[in-house]
């Protein structure tokens, strides 16, 4: 293996980790806004969920505060989705249709101005 594929396979391994922290980043940014102004909405339901629980209580409670519910829902599915996708990449590791897409990211961040914090980071880091 040459050096420039070597130096190629860690800039591609920077770029995946920086994707990664971009996603989680979305998740906790979902997750303090949208999911703690649903919860904060939905208090109310929870006290009474908690004293008088029954199926038809916890079906009303959320029919009458759609917005609230399809935040969790939004926050839960988005962490769902980003945990399945991290976990096979863990299991079986890169793919080669996302490495070929990682690669090509990579040509379009070399081409930036060498001042660019994304290009900074990605192909400047390695040496």
């Amino acid at each position: 293996m040459k050096h420039s594929d070597t130096i190629l396979n860690q800039q591609v391994q920077r770029l995946y980790q920086l994707n990664l922290c971009r996603r989680w980043s979305f998740i906790i940014l979902c997750w303090f806004t949208l999911g703690f102004f649903s919860l904060w909405k939905l208090w109310g339901e929870f006290e009474l969920w908690h004293e008088h629980f029954t199926w038809i209580a916890l079906r009303y409670g959320l029919a009458f505060n759609l917005f609230p519910v399809f935040g969790l829902f939004f926050c839960t599915a988005i962490t769902g989705v980003v945990l399945t996708w991290h976990s096979s990449h863990i299991i079986r590791g890169l793919s080669p249709r996302e490495k070929v897409r990682l690669k090509n990211q990579l040509k379009k961040i070399r081409q930036l101005k060498p001042s660019h914090p994304l290009r900074k980071w990605v192909c400047d880091g390695v040496k």
